[in-house]
């Protein structure tokens, strides 16, 4: 009832006040029609009466001329008729002309004019017309018509509007409540629908009334909102380690298969004389997937590159691991001399790895090269699928090496959850344009159910690629790609370390490290040092770091003789010709300033181009005054991660790229441009001079961060994910066949 009076009051009203207005408009147009009509008429009887009267006045009958008047006034609308002479004497009258009306007070008309004179009876309406015959003018006739059936017909068509307006409010009242009612009825069954029989539409979707989609959309939102609060509710309460991604694996994914593909595998082996040694690999990804792998007792498919791996597999190229408690299966797949070729160094890192990265290093793409891209693909998701003991196993597939493995394993294994996480940057969409074989990799990329990238950016640089190349549909909203019917959700999951990292377990105390690093370089004890640790890669701004530290001399020549720089740089990918080269320049700038700046028993720039350990490098990080990463274009950046993790006593300033993933995460470090050379070296003198005090502030700032946001809340996030997608998708086939069951 009171939905109905919403929607009839303000009805009325406006009715109401149309009807006030509309009244005495149709009262002024009634007066006004009718007194066109007497006009009309009293002109019609002068024409009649004209000749005749001309005939008795001439004549001077007046009893003639009466019954002539009596005559005329027979009709019923027609109440008197006076004739007056040229000096305006009254000479004859009907009886019932009025006394007021006198031939002086009608002077003023014109002939052939009117007017409506109101008398205490009602209004009366005059026309004075000129009586004339032969030429000879014999008076004015005055014809009195009575206006009182105008006055009442004007109150009876105001009733009559009235009961117009009373029947169409009560008309349109009754229509409006009953559609109102019906549409409410229905809108609210669509509802009801969406949130208790069926659950949320598909936000594309065209099963509901149109009139429905912006509150499935405003539903989705809240949806989205509520499910995100949740998850960080849900993360934030949970202390991210191993045993926290066993016990996920055991509530959420419960039974269900896991197989990991990457192209460098967990565990190596290598001869070394007469022995097989196992090497851990220090790595990131194994530190966060083992512990996965060691709770599911899955398969981690990856290249087979150790001196003795061959010798320690069996018939189906499995080995068990870890060696001292195996609880897992390695899958190493072989690659001849030029898959590995052209796999590996051609298109993964001669094309894919310079496209991803700004480095302003030319990408260089061959045909054999992406023909063995391909064929190496097919041979991994081949494995993929000769493992998968159920049709819907959950495939984690590690970097760009494998683009184009989800949408082949998902051929195969069309139920399977495949998590796609790309390690390196994606690049714009002009950038990416230039692959030959853009659309195949983006094709392969969607085959998986998720693509995990480090930051929002380089999923929405990924997104904009597919909106250009691909018949695609994009949801923004939920960041998810609708293609060939199935639906890929692109989502960030910012790598981190493991917290805390085992390499420090038998690390000196920092003061130790100190002084043994010094004494490892022949430098006094109060030498100040910078350390940088990478592969010997362009993408990771070395000279750039190195002309930063000439300039750093140059413009604060006090630090010259107190101030060290050692660079760690392993070798990398030295078959290809970019790598050799980039080698050199390294070795020449190094060589110059040290020329320049460097004495007997001081070397401003220590290069050390071989491969550390992993304990080496920790103990160079907590020797170090500051670290410094200049990365050109980088995804995350662990090196960063791994020296605030080594510090721990709180000292040490942290310099970094502001193109690595990591800056958005460390503020507190000093973020600069690394093509901006005297920024740099401003960066370098601020840390040399940064108090203990602001360095232990900044520090501890960041080592929270990072022990809150680690390795396995990396891999954890991707398999709640996993299992919410997995969870969804078995509801939803439980509601279509309950639907199939009841129609």
């Amino acid at each position: 009832m009171r939905l109905s009076l919403r929607f009839i009051l303000p009805l009325l009203l406006v009715l109401g006040v149309v009807a006030y207005s509309v009244v005495p408009l149709v009262d002024s147009l009634t007066l006004k029609w009718f007194t066109r009509d007497l006009e009309s008429r009293s002109k019609l009887l002068v024409s009649t009466m004209e000749v005749p009267l001309s005939e008795l006045v001439a004549s001077r009958s007046r009893t003639k001329i009466f019954a002539y008047f009596h005559k005329v006034i027979q009709d019923e609308r027609l109440y008197a008729l006076g004739f007056c002479d040229m000096q305006q004497h009254l000479l004859y009258q009907t009886l019932t002309y009025p006394d007021q009306l006198s031939c002086e007070s009608l002077a003023h008309l014109a002939p052939g004019s009117s007017e409506v004179v109101n008398f205490s009876q009602g209004p009366l309406h005059v026309v004075v017309a000129t009586i004339q015959s032969g030429g000879k003018v014999h008076g004015r006739l005055m014809l009195v018509h009575d206006m009182s059936f105008v006055h009442q017909r004007s109150t009876d068509t105001k009733w009559y509007v009235f009961y117009l307006f009373v029947g169409l409010a009560t008309l349109i009242s009754g229509v409006t409540v009953l559609v109102a009612h019906l549409s409410w009825r229905g809108w609210v069954a669509g509802v009801r629908a969406m949130l208790t029989n069926t659950g949320l539409p598909p936000e594309a979707g065209q099963s509901h009334s149109p009139e429905l989609h912006p509150v499935a959309q405003d539903l989705h939102a809240l949806v989205r909102e509520l499910e995100a609060d949740r998850r960080m509710r849900d993360e934030s309460q949970i202390t991210w380690s191993p045993n926290s991604l066993k016990t996920i694996l055991h509530e959420h994914l419960s039974g269900d298969e896991i197989l990991i593909v990457s192209n460098r595998q967990p565990y190596i082996h290598n001869r070394r004389g007469q022995k097989i040694e196992v090497q851990l690999p220090a790595s990131g990804l194994v530190s966060a997937l083992e512990p996965v792998m060691r709770a599911c007792s899955g398969v981690w498919i990856a290249h087979g590159n150790g001196s003795a791996d061959r010798e320690v597999v069996d018939g189906r190229d499995h080995v068990r691991v870890p060696p001292d408690h195996p609880s897992y299966d390695i899958r190493r797949i072989w690659m001849s001399p030029d898959e590995e070729s052209g796999f590996y160094y051609g298109f993964s890192n001669e094309g894919l790895w310079p496209l991803c990265h700004n480095a302003h290093v030319r990408p260089t793409f061959r045909t054999s090269d992406w023909e063995q891209y391909v064929a190496v693909n097919g041979r991994f998701a081949q494995a993929v699928v000769e493992e998968a003991k159920t049709d819907d196993p959950v495939v984690l597939v590690q970097d760009y090496h494998f683009a184009l493995l989800p949408k082949m394993v998902r051929e195969k294994l069309p139920n399977a959850t495949i998590i796609m996480f790309w390690h390196i940057p994606w690049p714009n969409a002009e950038s990416y344009g230039i692959c030959p074989w853009r659309q195949e990799i983006l094709e392969g990329l969607l085959g998986s159910s998720i693509v995990g990238f480090h930051t929002r950016e380089h999923g929405n640089h990924f997104l904009y690629c597919i909106d250009r190349i691909l018949e695609a549909r994009i949801d923004r909203d939920t960041s998810t790609v609708s293609y060939g019917g199935r639906l890929t959700a692109v989502n960030p999951y910012p790598i981190s370390i493991e917290w805390p990292s085992r390499w420090l377990e038998n690390q000196r105390p920092v003061p130790d490290c100190r002084v043994h690093i010094r004494e490892r370089h022949a430098m006094g004890q109060d030498r100040l040092v910078g350390i940088g640790v990478d592969r010997l890669d362009y993408t990771k701004g070395i000279i750039e770091r190195f002309l930063a530290v000439e300039r750093l001399f140059e413009l604060q020549p006090e630090w010259v003789g107190t101030f060290s720089f050692i660079q760690i740089a392993a070798p990398s990918r030295t078959i290809i010709d970019q790598y050799q080269h980039f080698h050199d320049q390294v070795y020449a700038l190094a060589e110059r300033i040290n020329k320049r700046f460097g004495r007997e028993g001081y070397e401003p720039i220590v290069l050390k181009v071989k491969h550390h350990e992993p304990p080496d490098v920790y103990e160079y990080y907590r020797a170090a005054d500051l670290c410094f990463v200049t990365s050109l274009h980088d995804g995350m950046n662990l090196v960063a991660k791994e020296f605030i993790a080594a510090r721990d006593d709180d000292q040490g300033v942290l310099i970094l790229s502001q193109f690595t993933g990591a800056a958005q995460e460390l503020p507190e470090a000093l973020v600069v441009n690394p093509y901006d050379i005297d920024q740099c070296a401003a960066a370098l003198h601020m840390a040399l001079s940064m108090t203990p005090k602001e360095q232990r502030a900044r520090m501890r700032s960041m080592r929270g961060l990072i022990q809150e946001f680690n390795v396995y809340r990396w891999a954890g996030r991707m398999l709640m994910d996993a299992a919410r997608m997995r969870r969804r998708i078995r509801v939803m086939k439980q509601v279509g066949q309950a639907s199939g069951r009841v129609r």
